[in-house]
């Protein structure tokens, strides 16, 4: 029977989420009532807030002794991740409901951020209107506006939480019958990056893969596209990169809006699945409109890709320090991996003749790759554009072969 872990305050909001657990049970499902307050709790716990606070190495007594609220949050958000986190690696979770206005939001979205993605996540929260980026992140968390605040049951109370328990329940119970039908013998899923600039190449890669039987997932390289995608291959559900555009890294160094932190190109390594990786797009850095380019800018080359987006072209030195960042964070790979480098440009903008188009600058990028790239690592270097298919069919039969050779080890 499928486990539907309800996790909460249960010291400001016991009644509702015991109301929760009891309309999720009548739907057939077994339930883990999870206490992630700091006082004592209204109705009793499954999971007390003692158990998940030890989960986190939270000292209970001690935040009620400081008496500080924002402590407290941050601390049993922790505690919540932590359960969750558990829960799960024991088969103790197959999906998760949380309810709370900000703080206890923040709490349950910590736990669900634990998740991989697939995991039914369900959060009713009064800051559901709102900017919901800090709840979601780039799992796949559900929303639903609680409309008013969650303080006791009432009608209009009751109708919301009774809505968000049976839609858990649907998820829930959905997503074990898809499991039985998709069965387990699938050959393995590939990622791919792509920006506008890379379209034509990432396009002509995926079809050909699909061609082949396999499934690509698609990731639009905008910072948040990219954290998604290593946040999919940490959990596990990603096979094999094909990492045509790694142009976040453009902005995380130069300072643009896109950036994907500093651990982008980081988890395939880490995993060890086959990776094929370009230098799709470091040709620019992305910026709102004009005017919200920072003046330290002034001067550089621009091109208006949309009224809303401003790409500045990256400097020959610029690009030489990304293709250091590229080689050092490749050279940490632990699986197959190798390094295409389209000579003639590594955009839609940069080829000769297009606004972008600086040899020099990409000669800087092709050559401290060359450098600093670890000599077992495999660097195919092609008289190509980025975007001509010959490029996009190199890459893509290189990563085919890779997946070949890993399934006969």
């Amino acid at each position: 029977m499928p486990t539907v872990v309800v996790l909460g305050t249960l010291d400001t909001k016991g009644k509702e989420l015991a109301y929760v657990r009891d309309v999720v049970r009548e739907q057939g499902l077994d339930t883990l009532l999870v206490d992630v307050g700091v006082t004592e709790p209204s109705v009793q716990a499954d999971i007390s807030r003692y158990e998940a606070a030890r989960a986190a190495g939270v000292e209970l007594d001690e935040l009620v002794r400081r008496r500080d609220r924002g402590v407290a949050v941050a601390a049993m958000g922790r505690a919540a991740a932590a359960i969750a986190r558990r829960l799960y690696e024991e088969q103790k979770l197959d999906a998760i409901i949380c309810i709370g206005g900000s703080a206890g939001s923040s709490i349950g979205a910590a736990a669900m951020q634990q998740l991989p993605v697939g995991v039914p996540k369900l959060l009713v929260s009064t800051m559901a209107s709102g900017d919901t980026r800090p709840y979601v992140g780039v799992k796949d968390v559900t929303l639903m506006y609680s409309v008013v605040d969650l303080s006791g049951l009432n009608r209009f109370s009751r109708l919301i939480l009774g809505n968000a328990a049976r839609a858990i329940a649907g998820m829930t119970a959905g997503r074990a019958e898809t499991g039985k039908r998709d069965g387990a013998a699938e050959k393995p899923l590939i990622a791919a990056t792509m920006f506008g600039v890379t379209t034509p190449c990432v396009t002509a890669a995926r079809e050909y893969l699909e061609s082949r039987g396999y499934e690509v997932l698609v990731f639009h390289a905008t910072g948040s596209g990219g954290r998604a995608m290593e946040g999919l291959v940490d959990d596990g559900l990603v096979g094999a990169l094909l990492d045509v555009t790694t142009t976040e890294w453009a902005d995380e160094l130069v300072g643009g809006v896109l950036n994907a932190g500093p651990h982008r190109l980081e988890a395939a390594g880490r995993k060890g699945i086959p990776q094929v990786v370009s230098v799709g797009a470091l040709d620019m850095v992305n910026f709102g409109p004009p005017e919200t380019v920072p003046e330290k800018f002034r001067g550089r080359r621009f091109y208006p890709h949309n009224p809303t987006v401003t790409l500045m072209r990256t400097t020959p030195e610029e690009c030489a320090e990304l293709g250091r960042i590229l080689a050092e964070k490749l050279n940490k790979a632990t699986g197959p991996t190798k390094v295409f480098l389209p000579l003639r440009g590594v955009s839609m903008i940069d080829a000769e003749g297009q606004p972008f188009w600086d040899p020099e600058a990409d000669r800087a990028l092709f050559d401290a790759l060359r450098r600093h790239l670890r000599p077992d690592i495999e660097r195919v270097e092609l008289d190509l554009h980025i975007n001509d298919p010959e490029f996009a069919l190199a890459m893509a039969r290189a990563l085919e072969s890779m997946l070949a050779g890993a399934s006969a080890v």
